[in-house]
């Protein structure tokens, strides 16, 4: 069964179920389902290179003793599996025995079960999508990699459920990021908002070909730390190391800004750091207060790059995602972040992206800054990322790929300034390429929005392309209106 099959096999499955309502639901039902059929299927590697291996999970709720289905009419279905998992598994597991002893292979069972829930209210439909997921064996590389297709299906779906900026950053841009920042084996790399783990497997994938001795592979084991404050994200992070063979992942569930910045130790500092924080959302007062008062925002993204330049060592290297909204944004506190970066890092190069690298989810543009903390900023390199050839916007049928960030590529290794090909009304010089000094930067308040895109005519559609423009569209509003109501059943909880 190809892989859009399986995914649609679940949600067919599970929109028959009462208890189960929306996307991020569906999601989070048949994530802690594949979770436990990962870890089962790493157990039994560890296992075979350790035949004193106890795993922390009780013997009774081990995937192997309760999920598979031999056909021979034993498996527990209906009521008596839903009395199960719900008073049994899920009770078990969010109490199992931890403390700081505990190898994080055994405590993320746990941790990654602490805020999950099981939705359904059906037996015998939860022992369909069970015996689905169970299908999948993990032996043959064929079917690993397959599982790795559904894997990346599901984390495309889980943008329709994104929230205050919580847009999963496609594996193109993470990979472009992680590729021109060159991480090495020897540095600690990180991500404090890491969701469901795209910057730290990129940087897995680019660091596996300087693997070549026993003490390399333990370097690489130890070499990404991640931190996420939502549980479903957080789920799905774990599942995606585990599935990279990261026996051990170090990914915290937590908020990242909840510490006071001036707290971090010399230990607590990274060599590299990636990153595409949330943004729109609004911090409380007291998260605000663990940053000085000049630096304090209530707009998120702002309170991670100030968290950055807390937690970057010296010599160290960022590439992040920002909005547009930091880039011209000349109120007081975003304003003395800029000073703060441009005083005491190197904000060497600025690409600016394409308004549709997250359609359908936000139309938001956004940009990535690449700075190191070297010396002072003296100048900024910016280059503006047009549209591929024959597209007039990405989608979810014409997502953005590898190689549209090719020119990019060309463009950084042999710096030049580009004028703009296109002509404007007042005939004046405009730049798709172009180094500012800081001078210049100063003198234009620092406002960086530089090297925009040139305003353009709407564009007249074909029928099929404006259909599916107003479905992305929809899609879009249709996660807002679910942000907002359940913001507003969050706070009638609380009332």
């Amino acid at each position: 069964m190809g892989i859009g099959n399986i995914i649609k096999r679940l949600r067919d499955i599970m929109r028959n179920d009462e208890g189960v309502n929306g996307d991020a639901q569906r999601i989070e039902q048949i994530v802690w389902i594949l979770f436990l059929k990962v870890y089962d299927s790493r157990e039994e590697l560890w296992e075979f290179n350790n035949e004193r291996f106890q795993s922390i999970i009780p013997e009774k709720l081990r995937w192997r003793n309760w999920a598979i289905d031999n056909k021979d009419g034993k498996a527990i279905t209906g009521d008596e599996l839903l009395n199960f998992v719900n008073n049994e598994l899920f009770p078990t597991l969010k109490n199992l025995p931890v403390d700081e002893k505990t190898p994080m292979s055994k405590a993320i069972v746990k941790y990654v079960f602490e805020d999950i829930n099981n939705y359904m209210k059906d037996g015998i439909l939860l022992r369909q999508v069970i015996n689905e997921i169970d299908s999948i064996e993990f032996t043959e590389s064929k079917e690993r990699h397959e599982f790795n297709d559904i894997y990346e299906t599901m984390l495309k779906e889980l943008q329709s459920a994104g929230s205050a900026g919580e847009y999963y950053t496609p594996r193109p841009v993470t990979n472009f990021m992680v590729e021109m920042i060159k991480p090495t084996l020897n540095e600690k790399i990180a991500d404090f908002a890491c969701g469901t783990g795209g910057f730290l497997t990129s940087t897995l994938d680019y660091l596996s070909n300087q693997v070549k001795t026993v003490e390399d592979k333990e370097l690489y084991n130890n070499s990404i730390y991640g931190i996420e404050k939502k549980s479903l994200p957080y789920l799905l992070c774990i599942t995606n190391l585990l599935l990279h063979n990261i026996d051990e992942p170090n990914v915290d569930h937590m908020n990242s800004l909840g510490r006071n910045v001036r707290e971090f130790s010399e230990d607590e500092k990274y060599d590299v750091i990636l990153m595409n924080p949330p943004y729109g959302g609004a911090e409380k007062k007291n998260i605000q207060a663990n940053f000085p008062v000049d630096l304090r925002d209530s707009e998120t993204a702002d309170l991670f790059l100030v968290l950055i330049l807390y937690r970057l060592k010296q010599n160290g290297r960022v590439a992040i995602i920002l909005p547009d909204g930091f880039l011209f944004g000349l109120d007081n506190t975003k304003v003395n972040i800029k000073k703060k970066i441009l005083s005491e890092c190197n904000l060497h190069t600025i690409i600016r992206m394409p308004g549709s690298v997250f359609a359908p989810y936000t139309s938001i543009t956004t940009n990535i800054l690449f700075f190191d903390k070297t010396k002072p900023t003296d100048k900024i390199w910016y280059y503006r990322m047009d549209m591929p050839e024959g597209y007039k916007n990405f989608s979810k049928t014409k997502p953005i790929l590898n190689e549209h960030f090719n020119p990019v590529k060309e463009w950084w290794n042999d710096r030049k300034e580009i004028v703009d090909p296109k002509e404007n009304e007042d005939a004046t010089t405009t730049y798709k390429s172009k180094c500012y000094s800081i001078k210049e930067i100063e003198e234009n308040g620092y406002n960086l929005d530089l090297c925009g895109y040139p305003h353009e005519e709407e564009v007249i559609l074909e029928p099929k392309e404006l259909i599916e423009q107003y479905q992305e569209k929809r899609a879009s509003l249709n996660a807002e209106i679910d942000k907002i109501l359940a913001e507003v059943s969050k706070l009638l909880e609380e009332e």
